[in-house]
């Protein structure tokens, strides 16, 4: 048996402990360091102006902004959660200075003073992480995810829902102002002969008729009082009800609902659809789809812009589709006070020809390869006797020949304009004669001649995506593009729960994604210079062991 008795360090809970500074307490590498040296380097001017004075004296933006931006780094978007975190969690302390603002002062930190401030404090961050080598703005990772919104599932409104309501609604208007001329005698300027009918009726239009009305209801109530006959009361009261009956149709049913579709009407824009909870949002096709029914849901496409895993550039959009975010984003991107990168890299996604000639116009240089281009070098596309990139061209008389060596030429030019406006040109080719070919069937599904629609912008602008994809340099560069910016996403979604915003409004969550994107590149600092000293250890380590070796064979 042991005479040995248990040992317990001293632990004495009233006892004063040094260091009292808790900056001793946070390791060298933290991310918390570099948060803190970053955003003081951050000029005094981008936050103090955003302040006009005077009042109870403001906690201090740089201190605001370092809690704020810190807790996102650690998975906390709630701001009673970053508040209840700066009274718990030590490295908040010590950033904070042991204030301790509340909930809402966070909030409005957040929402209204950061609404001017991100974009310039990204910009900034981003020009010092370019000043220390971090980054080189040589290559431009681009890619969009979509990012749900903070919008009830069923709270959609759809637009061919809102056009077809409105649409029976001026109908049954119409139909109602019919009423109104045999029962009640208006201005003419109001209720015209129906072959000059206005067609759409507007909210402020059908107020005007329901003031008149009611001054005519007003009118024939009176005369009912008034009235001494009882027969003639009994007719009187009649008109009066049906007046009053077309009165209440109008002003309680009617003119609410035109009201609230011409409200609709404004919140769509161009868009198909918006959430009522939160009406900037747009209802997309999400990739986290647990029921495998294509749900959609109120969300924006982010488009993200990276190098070397720093996230360079960011834009929050509407449209569901990437191929439509890429010139506003460019555009965003130049605006800033980044340097714009020497070369674009994307996916399939955003090859097309608007894209492509945007670039040539901006003379920057882009590795993005058409949408078609991985099927179009496989082996079923080109036996496929339907595409007549596989048939035989004769450029110098400009026809095609087809599988059943018949020519297919030129007939004449067209143009087509998309849902946006662009207009393409085409060369509209046609076969000389189908008939009895044994390769109709497989060729064309027309009952006439097969046609051939042929745009030589486009088909120019794709053969130059494809040499620049295809040459050793571009195959090297484009190779990156799933290790830069999708592990981004990945990092964002995944590792840090990020999948749906806080906040709502397009403004709002701009901001959001805004800390987001900062935080991640804190975070990828401050790993980079943990594997930075890493390696400076480890060479140190090397070197002094060849030191050593090299005093024992002197000795």
């Amino acid at each position: 048996m042991s005479n040995h008795s248990a040992t317990f360090i001293h632990y004495n809970m009233g006892q004063l402990i040094l260091p009292m500074d808790y900056s001793d307490l946070i390791p060298e590498n933290h991310v918390v360091r570099v948060i803190h040296e970053m955003v003081e380097q951050v000029s005094d001017d981008l936050f103090f102006s955003r302040y006009q004075g005077g009042g109870r004296s403001s906690y201090h933006p740089k201190m605001m902004t370092k809690v704020i931006l810190y807790a996102y780094t650690q998975k906390i978007y709630s701001c009673r959660d970053i508040a209840k975190s700066l009274r718990e969690h030590l490295p908040m302390m010590w950033l904070s200075g042991q204030q301790m603002p509340d909930f809402r002062t966070i909030n409005r930190f957040r929402s209204e003073r950061m609404k001017d401030m991100i974009e310039p404090l990204f910009s900034e961050l981003i020009q010092l992480l370019l000043k220390q080598n971090y980054i080189s703005m040589e290559n431009y990772f681009l890619d969009g995810t979509k990012i749900e919104a903070n919008a009830n599932k069923y709270s959609f409104v759809w637009k061919k829902s809102t056009d077809s309501y409105e649409k029976k609604l001026q109908h049954n208007i119409q139909h109602m102002f019919q009423q109104i001329k045999e029962a009640i005698e208006l201005d003419e300027q109001l209720l015209v002969d129906s072959e000059e009918t206005i067609k759409k009726v507007t909210s402020e239009q059908l107020a005007q008729v329901v003031k008149q009305v009611e001054k005519r209801v007003k009118q024939a109530e009176t005369e009912v009082e008034q009235e001494q006959d009882k027969e003639a009361k009994k007719e009187k009261k009649k008109m009066y009800q049906e007046k009053r009956k077309i009165y209440k149709k109008l002003k309680e049913d009617y003119l609410p609902r035109l009201q609230k579709y011409e409200a609709h009407q404004k919140i769509f824009g161009d868009r198909n659809s918006f959430s009522k909870t939160d009406i900037d949002a747009t209802f997309m096709r999400m990739k986290e789809d647990h029921m495998k029914n294509g749900q959609l849901k109120a969300g924006y496409n982010v488009q993200v812009g990276t190098e070397n895993q720093f996230i360079i550039g960011y834009s929050l959009h509407q449209n569901p589709t990437d191929t439509r975010c890429f010139t506003p984003h460019l555009e965003k991107l130049a605006q800033s006070n980044v340097p714009f990168p020497t070369r674009i890299v994307a996916d399939a996604g955003y090859g097309s020809e608007t894209n492509y000639l945007y670039a040539e116009d901006q003379e920057f240089k882009v590795l993005i390869p058409p949408p078609m281009m991985r099927k179009e070098e496989s082996h079923s596309y080109k036996q496929d006797i339907r595409h007549a990139n596989n048939w035989e061209y004769k450029e110098h008389n400009d026809y095609y020949v087809c599988p059943n060596n018949r020519k297919v030429t030129f007939k004449h030019y067209s143009q087509r304009t998309d849902s946006y406006g662009y207009t393409r040109d085409f060369k509209i080719y046609e076969c000389e004669d189908c008939s009895g070919c044994p390769f109709k069937e497989k060729c064309t599904k027309a009952k006439g001649n097969r046609q051939v629609h042929y745009n030589p912008v486009y088909e120019e602008l794709k053969a130059k995506a494809k040499q620049s994809l295809w040459s050793d340099e571009g195959a090297q560069i484009y190779a990156k593009r799933k290790t830069e910016v999708e592990s981004v996403f990945g990092h964002i979604k995944g590792n840090r729960s990020f999948r749906r915003f806080s906040l709502r409004g397009l403004v709002k969550v701009t901001i959001e994604f805004g800390l987001v994107a900062i935080a991640h590149n804190f975070l990828k600092q401050a790993e980079k210079n943990r594997s930075f000293e890493e390696e400076n250890r480890k060479n140190n380590k090397s070197h002094e062991e060849n030191k050593f070796s090299l005093w024992l064979l002197v000795i």
